[in-house]
């Protein structure tokens, strides 16, 4: 991800909400559990965990039970220290006492509650860029001295991996087509694959293996404290070979290779991060206050799904007479960015009742808003709407595949449209290189481009050039 490329605005839950999903994490909730159990008797070592023998103890005050029950307690102690629920009193001693944030979790504001679980999620993500315990004890020399190089492992590296795959999770989720969970070998191919590339080599799809075993590993850390919902990687799936695997496998079944999904909770703590990183990260809303000149613009860029979200708000706010008179008057122009405003316009006054009608009205013999006007009040049953000139249709046509083109590129529903436009109006590009728009060569070069028919691809491209000269290009 590039911290100048627009990100499409996130839809967050309300903050409260978020608050309570925090407080019902496994592991801030375990945290909390602990910072209350703990007492003068609780002693810790000298870097702040639960001496090994109240493990149990602690285990038990979680209600754990199993093999793993002193794991999840450590952990959980652990994150109640970094997350400041815990202090220590006296670290020659070991005494430790409630925390200044742990009073927060119950008295403090959903903001104060959002706070506390985010110092939680940096240690969390801190603890998942560090290999496993196994590997780092083989790598402990005979001194007691940790031999990085014999892990292969670059700390500074690890973090910026992880970083980017939550930054094209993020990316993912909230586009338009990031609906429901991601499969695990396409997020890690994501950062091993380059864009470029056609059929991956064997080298490259070794690679795409060995991190996805990594975030695989990486997520099943990362669900407990809320970030994600997370579906490992099947157990069978990585069965030693010489073993009959325990039931038929079906490698076309993708799911079986692990399926992440960011919570609401995820989106708001990657949005902080990313913020605090640097990055523009839109949510829905941020416009509400804002003029229409700012919310056309701005929307412009967005997924459609997204300029809807942020229009409805802004909408909300206020007359749908006074919204629809600063619409208009903030659609007007012949820069490059004109036509698209336009269309945002137009898309944002579908959401208007018949309130606004005599708006629309106040601009019919508008040279760049009638053909608009007269679009909206037909489609809202309006009566004595004036037909439009000849001029005007194709004004308003040239407009609309600018716009298009400004808001999808090349896309086949595009294509579709020049095709019907050609279709329909046989003597369309004479008269329309003649049409008195800015964006009439460009649109009329677009238009050659894109249809598939050679004879009027270069009809196309000879009104383009007459345009051009016409506006002496």
């Amino acid at each position: 991800m590039s911290d100048s490329s627009p990100l499409p605005p996130v839809r967050l839950t309300s903050e409260a909400e978020l608050a309570r999903d925090a407080l019902a994490t496994p592991l801030l909730s375990r945290a909390a559990r602990l910072a209350r159990w703990a007492g003068p008797d609780t002693r810790v070592g000298a870097g702040g965990e639960l001496v090994e023998e109240q493990l149990a103890e602690a285990a038990d005050a979680l209600g754990l039970s199993g093999d793993d029950a002193a794991a999840l307690a450590s952990e959980a102690w652990r994150i109640a220290v970094d997350a400041g629920l815990v202090e220590i009193v006296d670290e020659d001693e070991g005494t430790v006492a409630a925390g200044a944030d742990l009073a927060l979790l119950t008295s403090g504001g959903p903001q104060d509650v959002l706070g506390v679980w985010l110092v939680a999620l940096e240690a969390v993500l801190a603890d998942a860029s560090v290999p496993d315990l196994d590997e780092l004890a083989a790598a402990v020399e005979e001194g007691g001295e940790l031999d990085l190089s014999s892990l292969d492992w670059d700390p500074e590296a690890e973090a910026e991996f992880l970083d980017g795959v939550l930054g094209n999770l993020y990316l993912l989720t909230v586009s338009d087509d990031g609906e429901g969970p991601v499969p695990l070998p396409a997020l890690a191919a994501s950062m091993i694959v380059p864009d470029d590339m056609g059929d991956p080599s064997n080298d490259v799809l070794e690679q795409v293996s060995d991190a996805m075993m990594r975030l695989d590993d990486q997520f099943r850390l990362l669900e407990p404290v809320g970030l994600v919902d997370f579906q490992p990687v099947d157990e069978a799936l990585m069965a030693d070979t010489d073993e009959e695997p325990a039931g038929p496998l079906d490698e076309t079944d993708v799911s079986r290779y692990g399926m992440v999904q960011l919570t609401p909770l995820g989106l708001y703590g990657l949005r902080a991060r990313l913020l605090e990183a640097g990055f523009s990260v839109p949510a829905v809303g941020d416009l509400a206050d804002k003029g229409a000149d700012a919310l056309l613009d701005s929307t412009g860029v967005f997924p459609p799904a997204a300029a809807r979200a942020e229009t409805e708000q802004w909408l909300a706010r206020r007359e749908p007479l006074a919204s629809a008179r600063e619409l208009l008057a903030a659609a007007r122009g012949g820069d490059a960015g004109a036509p698209l405003r336009r269309l945002r316009c137009q898309q944002a006054l579908s959401l208007v009742g018949m309130e606004a009608e005599p708006a629309l009205r106040d601009v019919l013999d508008d040279a760049e808003l009638g053909g608009l006007a007269r679009v909206w009040l037909s489609e809202h049953g309006a009566v004595d709407v004036p037909p439009p000139s000849e001029a005007m249709i194709f004004w308003l046509t040239i407009d609309t595949v600018a716009a298009q083109l400004a808001a999808e590129g090349n896309s086949a529903e595009l294509q579709g449209l020049v095709e019907g436009l050609a279709q329909q109006h046989g003597g369309f590009f004479a008269a329309a290189w003649r049409v008195d728009h800015p964006a009439t060569p460009d649109v009329l070069e677009a238009m050659g481009r894109l249809h598939p028919d050679k004879k009027v691809a270069k009809e196309a491209r000879k009104a383009a050039f007459k345009a051009r000269s016409q506006q002496g290009g």
